[in-house]
């Protein structure tokens, strides 16, 4: 029977017994132990010694701060067998294995309380430094390395031999770079650029030859030992952009015809047609008369075969579709040479002779009518592993079939372009090394191992696609409905059979790509495309391998010379940690006696982590131990007495002298600031007494306080500032300052009692009651405080100004009516702006500032200055004409205020005024027979003053008016409006109410720039979308100021926001209302050059994608559709 389980112990109960009172200063914790003598022991400053002062910073006996154990001393054998820690009872540097009466076996329950957080202002604690940065040897010793600045290790730059070698890319050559790597393992191809031989021109070096780059970067490809080469050299020879990106299709063509032209200058028979033989096949285009059965043929060589795609089919149908008979009939019938008539007829497409290496171009890049641009396809292609192209292959001319199983071809190469843009993305090629048997990712510098092809099979439900990326995904039916198969012609459905699949009972393997462009496939067991496992393939020329071993000495100097200061490093780092390591297991001190130093935490944690920080100058030296590692001085535990400051105690740590010695010698190390425990401020610790006895005191006062402050008000009570009291009697007044407290009559809290005649004051809402009683307390606080008795009387003088302002404000407020009352229509309309009703009745004009103070006054009479007089003298300048138009709106606005003649009499009897400024508002002809409405006045403008009032200002307020893209600054210009001395038109009224405005502050110095970046701020519109105008001129300078343009006050301009025309993103939508500036391709560049071939081979590459869409010239016999640069078709021969 299983023994009972014990009954589990019941928790300790939380908060006080029953019956016990809750005493404050024992809340406080482990905080409030180091003053805990406050008011307890001694209650005057003069009493404290040195063992209280100790206690303020916990370096007493008598703190409850532990002495925590020591977790980084090495562990020892105990005599029982069992490993243990040692705790040291002196500070010697290491325990004798035979001295086991120094040995204390600790447990686990003593170190639980031990943490960074619990101990973090334990000055006993030495265990939460970063110690442990020290203990993982292999981590410290990565970091420590790191610190040094070694540089970078040049052996990430090592070959993997179980990988090949990346190219780097220069910027835009991925393009190239895919091609390279694809070349390079065809070994045909490699050992043909092997055996060119080139001549030494006088003129040209070897060097620059892109025959011999090319030799050297495919020796750089086979025998480098670093991961990455660069092509600049060969970029460089070829004068390439490497900025701009190009077509991969056309880099291949142009470049294979350079190729061809160098080797067609070599001896050897084999290199003359390296490229033909290796690369080039031919295509037979024909047209059949079905009435005499005649054929007429063109032969066409071709080094690609360039295939449309279609989503979800596979290359075989695609293929098929290529090869498939077109019938003529109809209008299209065909012109027979030997009928001598129109006839139906057959236009056929056949394959007669196939390269050992064929290259299937895949059209990805299509022409969108819509958007008239170039798209690319988003159709996803199925491929296999093997192909037999010998279903499509015709008869030989001589009628020779070829021998069965000839024309099985195996993948060995995909280029990608990643991205979804046909004018942006990345080339990528995955190729397949035959002398590893292993497929691999070719990504500019990464390259890395991809699973093999041949693991999945194509079953019609699974399809893998590896070569987009995820190589575990499985189109099935496991999670859901099964995904549709793509549906295909009965004509392709024929075509995707091979033609001994029946015979061979085995299933290909078929993948799947949206983004691959080109696929390359070589002859089956092709002794010139494969490998054996293990072989190295055909030996570089010596002049290519001396620059490939230059590079490979240079690699390994450089490994070694980083190997050297490595070495150094770690045994600096063996004998650093060492030391370090006996220094953390001793400093700790065991009891307050010994003798030790207070330092600051953060000293110790900048010594402990100081090798691993980066140093400015790192120096390797031979001496492990002599580099200086200088630790910042810091006051974190100092006062300005340079004493400990008990402030700071959660800042100080406890180092036993011995280690603290040992460092300053052996480390050349200064952990400052350092002082004895001894060393407690005097002053500091005599200024926190009386703090802390007077948080223990004050809460007393104030409950005697309360205890009598209500008692007895009627009979002898005195008055006090109602809020003083109120502050006092908080756990920690706001008024309190170092040692005391403000008196009840100290500034501002003696005006909430006495008037400025140092009487009762009026305002009895700031001050109360307190009893005698309660007073003689706050006395013997505060001697010098002397309280009105609460018989004492408000202050006469007081009393007596107080009834003479209440009647004045009566007089005020009824003055202010009766104005009011007369001048009803100016206080209604002067700054209203409406001038409508003023038409045809006689006015004048005040000033706008006399009438902002006058409504003022109206409104608050009793606190606001009522305006002494109406000076219109501003208004006139030197020669006594109006230095302001009547007729501007931005004259008038915020400085002139129209009113009645009438009012302006009411005026003239309440208030000085004058001159008097006399208008009226009449309608006018003007002298080409158009009635406006405008101000009359007699006396005229003075268009020079004016002109110098309105550009004289330090700061001006400036309108700015938006407008919308179908306006014009000229509709709300208010140039054209000040100088034809017109009224603002409706049209422009409706423009800005249509449109908006904002106001900015300027000044003369002010820059268009600086308006449209507060343009920008206010409307959040960018500087590079704004259009600004101004007196119908677009302001170009950003650099003008205000001063050049002859901006005057409350002048307007007008804005316009132009929109961004959205930059040419990696993305499917291409922008299509944007015209595209005219690619110039590899023009510039060598492969652009007149090289024989080249300019027929440039010709077709271009066309090649865009005939189809944008058409060429048609046969008038067979109707073919030829390229525009032929002279005759390429079907019949017959002269276009």
């Amino acid at each position: 029977m299983a023994p009972k389980r014990k009954r589990r112990a019941s928790p300790v109960p939380k908060g006080l017994p029953a019956g016990q009172l809750l005493k404050r200063t024992r809340l406080s914790g482990d905080a409030s132990s180091a003053w805990t003598w406050v008011g307890t022991e001694i209650s005057e400053a003069s009493q404290i010694t040195l063992e209280h002062r100790l206690m303020t910073c916990y370096l007493s006996k008598r703190n409850t701060k532990p002495f925590c154990p020591n977790r980084y001393i090495p562990p020892v054998k105990s005599p029982n067998g069992v490993h243990t820690h040692t705790i040291e009872k002196s500070t010697a540097m290491s325990t004798a294995e035979d001295d086991l009466d120094d040995v204390v076996v600790v447990s686990e329950n003593e170190t639980n309380n031990c943490t960074k957080k619990a101990c973090r202002n334990n000055p006993n604690c030495l265990n939460h430094l970063g110690q442990d940065k020290w203990e993982d040897e292999e981590k410290a010793k990565r970091t420590y390395i790191q610190a040094l600045e070694l540089g970078e290790n040049p052996a990430v730059y090592s070959r993997d031999p179980h990988i090949p070698v990346g190219l780097k890319n220069l910027g835009a050559t991925c393009y190239a770079n895919a091609f390279l790597q694809v070349w390079f393992r065809d070994l045909a191809f490699r050992e043909g650029v092997y055996q060119c031989q080139l001549s030494e021109d006088k003129d040209k070096k070897i060097e620059e030859s892109p025959i011999f780059q090319l030799q050297v970067t495919f020796a750089a490809l086979q025998k480098s030992t670093q991961n990455v080469y660069n092509p600049t050299k060969l970029v460089e020879s070829l004068k390439l952009s490497t900025s701009e990106q190009q077509d991969a299709q056309e880099f291949s063509k142009l470049f294979m015809s350079l190729l061809d032209h160098e080797f067609q200058k070599q001896t050897i028979p084999s290199l003359k047609s390296l490229v033909s033989s290796q690369f080039q096949g031919q295509l037979i285009y024909g047209t059949r008369c079905c009435h005499c059965k005649k054929s007429s043929e063109r032969a066409t060589d071709f080094l690609e075969l360039e295939v449309n795609i279609q989503n979800n089919v596979r290359l075989e149908a695609r293929v098929a579709a290529l090869l498939q008979d077109e019938k003529l009939t109809g209008d299209n019938k065909y012109s027979c040479s030997n009928c001598l008539s129109l006839h139906d007829a057959i236009r056929y497409t056949e394959l007669r002779r196939l390269p050992p290496v064929l290259h299937f171009s895949l059209l990805r890049f299509v022409y969108d009518f819509s958007s008239m641009e170039r798209k690319k396809s988003k159709h996803n292609v199925l491929f296999p592993t093997v192909l037999d192209m010998g279903q499509f292959l015709k008869a030989t001319k001589d009628g020779e079939p070829t021998p069965q199983g000839h024309d099985i071809y195996e993948l060995r190469g995909v280029l990608l372009h990643r991205g979804s843009s046909a004018y942006h993305g990345h080339y990528e090629a995955q190729v397949f090394d035959t002398s590893s048997r292993t497929w691999f990712q070719f990504d500019d510098e990464d390259v890395v191992s991809i699973q093999s092809l041949g693991e999945k099979k194509y079953t019609g439900k699974d399809m893998v696609d590896i070569l987009n990326g995820n190589e575990d995904r499985k189109l099935s039916a496991a999670r859901g409905r099964p995904s549709k198969r793509p549906r295909l012609e009965e004509s392709e459905r024929e075509n995707l059979k091979p033609k001994n699949q029946h015979e061979s009972g085995d299933q290909e393997d078929v993948y799947s790509s949206k983004d691959a462009y080109m696929l390359i496939y070589a002859r089956k067991e092709s002794d010139t495309t494969s490998l054996s496992v293990g072989s190295t393939g055909p030996s570089p020329p010596e002049k290519a391998m001396a620059h490939i071993r230059e590079g490979n000495e240079c690699h390994m100097v450089t490994l070694a010379s980083y190997k050297q200061k490595e070495d150094e490093a770690v045994a600096r780092f063996v004998q650093q940690r060492s030391a370090m390591r006996d220094i953390f297991a001793s400093w700790q001190t065991s009891s307050s006696d010994e003798e030790s130093f207070v330092v600051s935490r953060q000293s110790l944690e900048t010594w402990v982590a100081k090798p691993f920080a980066k140093s400015k100058n790192p120096q390797i030296d031979k001496e492990p131990l002599s580099i200086e590692t200088e630790v910042e001085e810091v006051s974190d535990i100092l006062c300005a007495h340079e004493g400990l400051d008990p402030r700071k105690a959660g800042n100080m740590k406890r180092i036993n002298a011995q280690s603290y010695r040992r460092i300053a010698d052996e480390f050349s190390d200064k952990i400052s600031p350092a002082q004895s425990p001894e060393s407690v401020c005097e002053t500091c610790v005599h200024d926190l007494f009386l703090e802390k006895l007077y948080q223990v005191e004050h809460p007393r006062m104030v409950s005697q306080l309360d205890d009598c402050c209500d008692d007895d008000l009627e009979e002898d009570g005195y008055w006090i500032s109602k809020s003083w009291v109120k502050d006092w009697r908080l756990q920690k007044p706001k008024m309190h300052s170092l040692h005391v407290d403000v008196p009840p009559d100290a500034t501002p809290f003696r005006y909430h009692v006495l008037c400025e005649h140092g009487e009762l004051s009026l305002h009895a809402s700031t001050r109360r009651l307190i009893s005698a009683k309660a007073t003689k307390l706050l006395k013997t606080l505060f001697p010098s405080w002397q309280p009105l008795p609460s018989a004492t009387g408000p202050c006469p003088i007081c009393e007596a100004a107080h009834s003479n302002n209440i009647e004045d404000k009566k007089e005020a407020r009824k003055a202010a009516e009766e104005e009011k009352t007369q001048l009803r229509h100016m206080s209604e309309n002067a700054l209203a702006g409406n001038l409508l009703l003023l038409e045809n009745v006689a006015c004048a004009v005040i000033p706008t500032l006399f009438v902002r103070m006058w409504k003022q006054w109206l409104s608050r009479p009793g606190d606001s200055h009522r305006p002494d007089n109406v000076d219109n003298a501003m208004f006139l300048c030197k020669h006594d004409k109006l230095n302001f138009d009547p007729n501007s709106p931005g004259d008038m606005d915020n400085y002139v205020a129209v009113i009645q003649e009438s009012d302006w009499r009411i005026l003239s009897s309440l208030y000085k005024c004058g001159p008097e400024i006399a208008l009226t508002k009449q309608v006018v002809e003007e002298p080409e027979g158009v009635f406006e409405t405008k101000f009359v006045h007699d006396i005229p403008v003075c268009q020079e003053c004016r002109l110098r009032r309105k550009t004289d200002f330090e700061y001006t307020e400036l309108t700015i008016r938006l407008l919308h893209s179908k306006d014009s600054a000229k509709d709300t210009s208010t140039k054209n409006l000040s100088n034809s001395n017109t009224r603002q038109s409706r049209r422009i009224r409706q423009v800005r109410q249509r449109s908006g405005k904002t106001h900015v502050m300027v000044s003369k110095a002010t820059t268009v720039k600086d308006i449209k970046v507060m343009i920008q701020d206010d409307l959040k519109i960018p500087t590079i979308c704004q259009k600004l105008f101004f007196h119908d001129l677009e302001l170009e300078d950003s650099t003008t100021t205000m001063v050049a343009l002859g901006v005057e006050i409350n002048d307007c301009m007008d804005l316009r926001e132009e929109k961004e025309s959205g930059d040419l993103s990696d993305s499917s939508d291409d922008g299509g209302g944007r015209k595209r500036p005219k690619e110039r391709g590899f023009g510039g560049t060598l492969l652009g050059s007149s090289l024989p071939g080249s300019s027929q081979t440039t010709e077709r590459s271009a066309s090649a994608s865009s005939e189809e869409h944008l058409g060429g010239s048609a046969c008038s016999q067979c109707t073919f559709i030829n390229s525009l640069h032929l002279a005759q078709c390429q079907v019949c021969g017959n002269q276009l």
